[in-house]
C-alpha cells in the first residue's frame, strides 16, 4: 500500500511521521524548506505533561535535559499585600494566610521531581531547597512571599491539584529532536524543497504534485496537512478558516539574566513601573536552559509598530523593576513580535486528506497553547491511519477524528474567548467585585499551566467511538473518553514499566488492577485467579491488545479492567472479567461491528463515485 503523505515538516508533521512509523506505517514528508531549522532563542514552546511525554517517546530522549521544566509558577499584581502559602507535612492540604481576599494567590505552580537546585523563598527573603522525594509535589511545609508581594511558588498548585511543571523548550530544540529520530527510521522519508501545489483524490489513494527541481507527482494512501496558518492543503480543498485575528499581540525577548526567581516561571499581572507608556502591561518570564530566559509583554490592540528602542526600554524596565534597583546585566539574545489568533477550520478531513495543527487550528490567548493541541491531532490521527492502512477502509473510524478533535479544541477556543472580556477587560463593576483580581490569576494560570477549560487535556466524552453503557461499567477517578493516569504496570514479559510507555504502539491496553502483585514475580500469578479468563479475552478482541497488570489505579477496585486506547484515553472500566463487555467496547473503538463497518464503507465509496461521476 501506498505512503502517507505529510505536507509540512514542523513539530506536528514530523510528531506524525515517527507515530506511523511506529506502527509500520511509512511516510513522506513533503518539506518546503531545507530541511534545517533556524535557531531562534525567542521562539519556544510550551509541552503539558501528555505532550512531553509523547515527544520522549517518539524522540527517545529525555527532552527535559534540552529544555527546561518550570519549578513554579508566581503571580505578582500592583499593591499586592504579602501572601504565605503553608503545605501540610504529609502534602495532603494547603491554607494561605496574611492576604485580603482581593489580592489573594493568583494560583501556585508545579513542583518538578530531580529538578536540582529547585528553591523556595520564606517570608523573609532567605532561600532554603525545596523536599521534591515526593515526587512531583514539591516541598513539606514550604512557603512563598515576600516583601515585594508575590503570591504561589513551586509545589502544589492552590486548591490541591497536583502535576508535574510544564516543559519549555526552544522550538528549534524539539524540532531538532525529532529530524534525528527520523534520520535513523526506515519506515519516513523527507522530501526537501518540496512545495505541494496540487492535491487530486481518487477511490484507492490519491496523488501529490509539488513544484521542485523535477515536478515530481508522489502517489499516497491518505494526506495530512500539518502545514501551518496559511496551509496549501487546505486552500487547496477550499476549506474555510473563520475566527478572530489578533487577539493578543505579544512583545518577546530572550536574553541571558539573573532574576531572583531561578527556575521559576513569572506571571506580573500589572506593574507598577509605566515610564515606557501606558502599554507595559502584563509581562511573562519563563526559564529556558543556562540562565536564558524569555520574557513576553502583552501590547495594547492595534498595530502600533514595537520599535527596538521600545523593546529595549521595556527589559530594563522590567529587569530593574523586579530587581529592585538599577538594571542588572543582561544579554539580549533574540527580539520578536508574537500576534495571537484564533481560527477553526469548517472541516477536517475531506476524503483521504485531513488537517492538523496550525492548519487545522490557532489558538494561544491567555497562555494557551497551540502546539500542545497539534501534536494531541497526531496523536489521535496516526493509531486510526495506521488501522485503515493495515485493515483496509475505517470510514467511521477516521471520521471520529474531526468529531474528537475539533470538539476539543473548538470548547478551548469558547473558554478563552469567554475569558477574555474577563481578564483583559479591566475596569467597571469587576474591579471592585471581591476576589475577582485573584480570579483572573487562576484564569491565566490556569490556561500556562495546563489546568481547567484553558489548559487541561481534552476529553472526549461524546465521541463516536464511545461503547454503549452496561450494567459492568464501573466508575474510576478517569472519565471515560479522557486520558489515563500514568502508573506503574507490569508488562507480558514480567517487567515494570510506566502505562504511557505502552502506548502509540496500535494496539488496544487492557490493565488489570490487582493489588499485591507488585510484589510477587510474573509467574506466580500469571496462570492464577481470573488472569488466564481475562488473557483468553484479550485475545479474542477484535483488534490486538496488550494484557497489563497495575497495583492500583485512582478511584478503582480491585479487580477493575480497564480498556486504554492506542492515544491513550480510557474507553471503559468494567468491574471484573466481562469478555462479551470487553468484546463489545473493543468493536466500538474500532469504529463500530465489522458489519456496520462494512456497510457504511460501501455506502462513502458509492457517494464519492457518484460525486465524481
Amino acid at each position: 500500500m501506498d505512503p502517507v503523505i505529510i505536507v509540512g515538516a514542523g513539530p506536528v508533521g514530523l510528531a506524525l511521521a515517527l507515530a506511523l512509523a511506529r506502527q509500520e506505517v511509512p511516510s513522506v514528508v513533503l518539506d518546503e524548506g531545507p530541511g534545517t531549522d533556524e535557531q531562534r532563542p525567542a521562539r519556544t514552546v510550551v509541552l503539558r505533561e501528555d505532550t512531553a511525554a509523547l515527544m520522549e517517546r517518539l524522540t527517545g530522549l529525555p527532552l527535559d535535559e534540552a529544555g527546561f521544566r518550570w519549578a513554579g509558577w508566581r503571580s505578582m499584581r500592583r499593591k499586592q499585600v504579602m501572601s504565605e502559602i503553608t503545605f501540610d507535612a504529609d502534602g495532603s492540604g494547603v491554607s494561605a494566610y496574611g492576604s485580603e481576599a482581593a489580592y489573594g494567590s493568583g494560583g501556585a505552580g508545579y513542583g518538578s521531581a530531580g529538578s536540582a537546585g529547585v528553591s523556595d523563598r520564606s517570608p523573609g527573603g532567605s532561600r532554603r531547597p525545596v523536599d521534591d522525594s515526593r515526587g512531583a509535589v514539591g516541598g513539606s511545609k514550604g512557603s512563598m512571599g515576600d516583601s515585594r508581594g508575590l503570591a504561589g511558588g513551586s509545589g502544589r498548585p492552590a486548591g490541591g491539584a497536583e502535576g508535574p511543571a510544564p516543559l519549555h523548550i526552544a522550538q528549534h530544540v524539539l524540532t531538532g529532536a525529532l529530524r534525528a529520530a527520523i534520520a535513523t527510521e526506515r519506515l519516513v522519508k523527507v522530501a526537501v524543497g518540496s512545495r505541494l501545489d496540487a492535491i487530486e483524490q481518487e477511490p484507492s489513494g490519491l496523488t501529490a504534485h509539488t513544484r521542485d527541481p523535477k515536478g515530481t507527482w508522489w502517489r499516497g494512501s491518505y494526506l495530512v496537512g500539518c502545514d501551518g496558518p496559511r496551509s496549501t492543503v487546505r486552500k487547496l480543498l477550499d476549506i474555510r478558516f473563520p475566527g478572530r485575528t489578533a487577539v493578543e499581540r505579544h512583545a518577546v525577548a530572550a536574553l541571558h539574566a539573573e532574576l531572583p526567581w531561578p527556575g521559576e516561571a513569572l506571571l506580573h499581572r500589572a506593574p507598577p513601573w509605566r515610564t515606557s507608556g501606558p502599554s507595559a502591561g502584563e509581562v511573562t518570564a519563563r526559564p529556558l536552559p543556562d540562565g536564558a530566559w524569555r520574557l513576553d509583554w502583552l501590547l495594547p490592540p492595534g498595530k502600533d509598530l514595537v520599535t527596538p528602542e521600545l523593546l529595549v526600554t521595556r527589559v530594563r524596565e522590567t529587569l530593574a523593576g523586579w530587581s529592585g534597583g538599577p538594571t542588572p546585566p543582561y544579554e539580549l539574545l533574540d527580539t520578536g513580535v508574537h500576534t495571537v489568533h484564533h481560527r477553526l477550520a469548517r472541516r477536517w478531513r475531506a476524503g483521504r486528506v485531513f488537517l492538523a495543527g496550525d492548519a487545522a487550528h490557532l489558538l494561544g490567548a491567555l497562555g494557551t497553547q497551540g502546539l500542545d493541541e497539534g501534536l494531541r491531532d497526531a496523536d489521535n490521527l496516526a493509531w486510526k491511519l495506521a488501522l485503515a492502512w493495515h485493515h483496509g477502509p475505517h470510514e467511521q473510524l477516521l471520521d471520529s477524528y474531526q468529531a474528537e478533535r475539533r470538539a476539543v479544541v473548538a470548547a478551548r477556543l469558547r473558554a478563552a474567548d469567554q475569558a477574555l472580556p474577563v481578564v483583559r477587560g479591566g475596569g467597571g463593576l469587576r474591579a471592585y467585585v471581591p476576589g475577582s483580581a485573584r480570579g483572573h490569576d487562576a484564569l491565566l494560570t490556569d490556561g500556562h499551566l495546563g489546568r481547567g477549560a484553558l489548559g487541561t487535556p481534552g476529553t472526549y466524552t461524546d465521541s463516536p467511538l464511545a461503547p454503549p453503557r452496561t450494567d459492568s461499567a464501573t466508575p474510576v477517578d478517569t472519565a471515560p473518553g479522557a486520558p489515563v493516569v500514568d502508573v506503574r504496570v507490569t508488562a507480558e514479559d514480567g517487567s515494570f514499566v510506566r502505562l504511557r510507555d505502552r502506548l502509540g504502539r496500535g494496539a488496544l491496553l487492557v490493565v488489570l488492577i490487582a493489588p499485591g502483585t507488585g510484589v510477587w514475580e510474573r509467574k506466580h500469578w500469571v496462570s492464577a485467579g481470573i488472569m488466564p479468563r481475562l488473557a483468553a479475552a484479550v485475545t479474542a478482541l477484535p483488534h490486538p491488545a496488550e494484557l497489563l497488570v497495575a497495583e492500583g489505579y485512582p478511584g478503582a477496585a480491585a479487580h477493575t479492567v480497564l480498556l486504554v486506547r492506542p492515544d491513550g484515553h480510557l474507553v471503559t472500566a468494567l468491574s471484573g472479567v466481562r469478555p462479551a463487555d470487553l468484546y463489545e467496547a473493543a468493536e466500538a473503538t474500532l469504529g463500530g461491528p465489522a458489519e456496520s463497518r462494512s456497510e457504511a464503507e460501501t455506502e462513502t465509496r458509492t457517494e464519492r463515485a457518484a460525486t465524481r461521476g
